[in-house]
């Protein structure tokens, strides 16, 4: 399974701000983690819920926004990031980008096989990417409205198309529509973030991982946030220490 680490940006954060109570939280859902002041919110609101996340924020920081722009470019990003490295899939999209501009639904349709893997797009890539540019160019998967749909809708739709799963739908929640209980239980690094920063014996499954994410409800997104940055900062520390 692919991962969409982050790494700490350093800023600190302070948990110990008081905001307000969690009832008012809970009137203002669903929240959208679109912006910077939203995220703080959501940190200190999943750091109530589940104080044990306080020491990685410590440890991390605040975590990066990342915010994507929603719609099909974004979307061919997280599918082109599928089961490989971040540097692999950003020199991938690099070469998409800089020979269609900002990828349409009509471009993947109008490509030839040839022109595509010559970008670097395996043959299941250029299915996936097929199959999605197909379901968005008649209205299957309307992108434009999933903002309007609940967390479970949306992935309900994005999932129907062959060539996104799971993972590819939270991300894309997450990311692009800054939906804040989107979780992708099935990221590596999330798994080992929670491994080590909950001291569990090993890397927890993404069935186990998606138990232990209930407490972190609606802010699941947020700690997914926090549980990357972490990694990339115990990462870091990990590479510092052997250079």
């Amino acid at each position: 399974m692919a991962s969409y680490q982050d790494h700490a940006d350093g800023c600190a954060f302070d948990h110990h701000v008081r905001f307000p109570h969690r009832l008012v939280w809970a009137l203002m859902q669903p929240l959208i983690i679109d912006h910077d002041d939203a995220l703080d919110f959501g940190l200190h609101a999943v750091i109530e819920l589940d104080p044990k996340l306080a020491p990685l924020l410590d440890y991390a920081g605040r975590p990066r926004l990342r915010k994507q722009p929603p719609g099909f470019p974004g979307l061919v990003g997280i599918i082109i990031s599928q089961q490989v490295s971040t540097a692999s899939a950003n020199s991938i999209l690099a070469r998409v980008n800089a020979h269609f501009g900002e990828i349409t639904p009509a471009h993947v349709l109008e490509s030839d096989d040839e022109t595509l893997k010559s970008l670097g797009l395996s043959s299941p890539k250029i299915r996936s990417l097929r199959a999605t540019a197909h379901a968005v160019a008649h209205n299957h998967l309307p992108l434009h409205e999933l903002h309007t749909y609940g967390a479970e809708e949306a992935i309900a739709a994005l999932t129907s198309v062959k060539g996104i799963g799971p993972w590819t739908a939270d991300i894309y929640l997450l990311f692009c529509l800054g939906h804040a209980d989107a979780f992708p239980a099935g990221d590596l690094a999330l798994q080992e973030a929670a491994r080590m920063g909950f001291r569990m014996r090993a890397r927890p499954d993404a069935a186990k991982l998606e138990k232990l994410a209930q407490r972190w409800r609606p802010y699941r997104g947020v700690a997914a946030k926090l549980l990357w940055a972490y990694y990339g900062a115990m990462k870091a520390k990990r590479e510092a220490k052997s250079s």
